[in-house]
């Protein structure tokens, strides 16, 4: 950096190089800091990527038929509705076993 030595009273010479001189000294700062800061870690657990799979395939299905489900909850509360047990066993099985 050159110094005007005609106009010494030129205070923003002196401002401006005090002012690079503290970029200098906070930039060495700063990179001593990212130097000796400890790297962060993530791991996902199983859980949580089961239950991403799961926020996918929610996402992914249908959209609900709102007819549909007036039409089961009439025939619900009317008794026309018949559950089919060995039917209904075997869906709750397979779905205990996609869990596990």
């Amino acid at each position: 950096m050159a110094i005007n030595i005609n106009n010494l009273n030129n205070t923003n010479q002196v401002k401006q190089q005090v002012q690079t001189k503290q970029q200098v000294s906070e930039n060495a700062n700063a990179s001593q800091q990212v130097k000796l800061s400890p790297r962060d870690s993530v791991s996902i657990t199983a859980q949580a990527k089961q239950m991403t799979e799961l926020q996918k395939k929610a996402a992914e299905s249908p959209v609900l038929n709102q007819k549909k489900i007036a039409e089961l909850k009439n025939a619900i509360a009317s008794g026309d509705y018949k559950v089919n047990p060995e039917k209904l066993a075997a869906s709750i099985a397979s779905f205990e076993f996609e869990l596990n």
